[in-house]
């Protein structure tokens, strides 16, 4: 959900200010990236909504757009600045490296990495190559302060010591995250950047890259960064990738529909407006300024994202509605088989259906009575409704509706009202014991009109297999 907010706000700033949206594929660690995980990603950038100017499937005057790709790219970007003297190969290992931070902490002072291999004479070099070390490399960074001005937060200042020198190969010649967005960036000219606060700590680095890039011709300009808020999870902890609600498939799979689930993505951390928390992405882009993003951490409310998305359902023209329910009335989500589907039946009650539901996977629930041959029933609902006297009830209410009009949902409702006053019972005591009949649950779509769309037949049939099940 981080991922999809961050995503979010680029779209949405680049379709303010008319700019040039950039999506690149940062797919360097083969252990973890596959063709499956490519084809998914483009694939939820699709059904989000978005569009990009340039990246996979668009093409652009930067291609490659898979960091996969452009390896040879970052070789020669590394070999440049290794010949400048910006870069340089560090041989200590990773026991040496922790030692040495261990004492540092002891010592109460910096633990990044101390400069051991900084300025390594010829001999130094030699010897460490004859005991078959393998170096990675390292960019120098200045012995400057570097100062900066956060799209979101401000003016930020990181002094040296707290900027150590960093790692840009790895020992077996792979470009790190650390080379590779930077010398993309600078490459595809991006001029502004939009990412997570968990970056924060690498920009005094990046910035550092980018003024050797620069020297180096590689280089036009150094961007513009912002850096967007945590999105928080339970216990108030930052929401991570293995956390089971940050999976967008969750969402997918449940019955979000993208653009509730972005209208309340764009909420952590912004605002159209402070008493307006509905609003389509095109008035979202209209009024986006990054300015106005909140720094502070962002928690992720269920309850809300779930009420956010009900409302857009509602806001659905009904033939929308009806066919983005298309996959929740079949297998494997259907219990009723796909010759048992009546669409008539499906269009008539749809309608009352799309007021009720938070989620549209909760569409197979709420109309499985119209599809399966008889209803299932919730035995909790089943305990609460059927209370001594339910048997009477249900025969002058089978009673009433015989002779009910069945094109009239009216009709219907006064028959059962009527049941009700022959036992002294209001109408909310008195459909209760009929909803479960007729249905299987004591919630659910309007009963009346769910009685219309199933049909007198079936209607009566229910209730007299109620009346036996009491009575058995």
């Amino acid at each position: 959900m981080g991922l999809v907010r961050t995503a979010l706000f680029n779209w949405a700033f680049a379709r303010h200010h008319e700019g040039t949206l950039v999506f690149r594929i940062e797919d360097t660690d083969a252990a973890r990236d596959s063709e499956e995980s490519y084809d998914q990603l483009l694939d939820s950038m699709r059904w989000l909504g978005f569009d990009w100017d340039e990246g996979p499937e668009v093409g652009g005057p930067h291609a490659p757009y898979r960091q996969s790709q452009r390896m040879d790219l970052y070789k020669e970007v590394a070999r440049k600045l290794l010949d400048a003297g910006h870069a340089y190969r560090c041989y200590c290992s990773q026991e040496e490296l922790d030692t040495r931070r261990e004492a540092a902490r002891a010592a109460g002072k910096p633990s990044g990495y101390d400069g051991h291999c900084r300025d390594l004479s010829a001999e130094q070099v030699g010897g460490y190559e004859a005991q078959g070390r393998t170096p990675i490399v390292r960019f120098r960074m200045p012995d400057e302060t570097i100062t900066f001005t956060d799209l979101v937060r401000g003016e930020l200042t990181f002094t040296p010591e707290n900027v150590p020198d960093y790692g840009i190969v790895r020992a077996n010649g792979a470009p790190l995250y650390t080379l590779v967005n930077p010398v993309d960036d600078a490459l595809m000219e991006i001029t502004h950047v939009l990412r997570g606060e968990d970056l924060l700590s690498s920009t005094p680095r990046q910035i550092a890259l980018y003024k050797a890039l620069i020297e180096l011709g590689v280089a036009r300009q150094i961007p513009s960064f912002g850096h967007l808020p945590y999105v928080m999870g339970e216990g108030n902890k930052k929401l991570s990738k293995r956390d089971p609600q940050s999976s967008l498939n969750l969402y997918r799979e449940r019955g979000f529909l993208p653009e509730g689930l972005l209208n309340y993505l764009s909420l952590l951390g912004w605002s159209l407006s402070a008493d307006q928390d509905i609003f389509t992405m095109d008035e979202m882009v209209a009024a986006f300024d990054v300015a106005d993003v909140n720094p502070n951490p962002a928690r992720f409310d269920l309850k809300k994202c779930e009420a956010i998305n009900a409302d857009h359902i509602r806001l659905l023209d009904v033939k929308d509605f009806t066919e983005r329910c298309r996959p929740w009335l079949q297998p494997p989500f259907a219990p009723w088989a796909p010759e048992d589907f009546d669409e008539t039946k499906w269009q008539a009650i749809a309608p009352h259906a799309q007021t009720r539901l938070k989620v549209l996977s909760e569409i197979t629930d709420n109309v499985d009575f119209l599809f399966l041959s008889e209803p299932v029933f919730d035995e909790p609902s089943w305990t609460k409704a059927m209370k001594e006297g339910s048997d009477a009830l249900l025969r002058t209410a089978r009673e009433k509706l015989e002779s009910a009009d069945w094109t009239s949902p009216e009709s219907l409702k006064e028959a059962v009202l009527a049941a009700g006053e022959a036992h002294s019972l209001k109408l909310g005591k008195a459909q209760a014991p009929v909803r479960v009949a007729v249905t299987g649950r004591t919630v659910g779509l309007p009963l009346f009109e769910s009685m219309e769309v199933l049909g007198k037949e079936t209607t009566l049939a229910r209730v007299d297999a109620a009346l036996a099940k009491l009575t058995a």
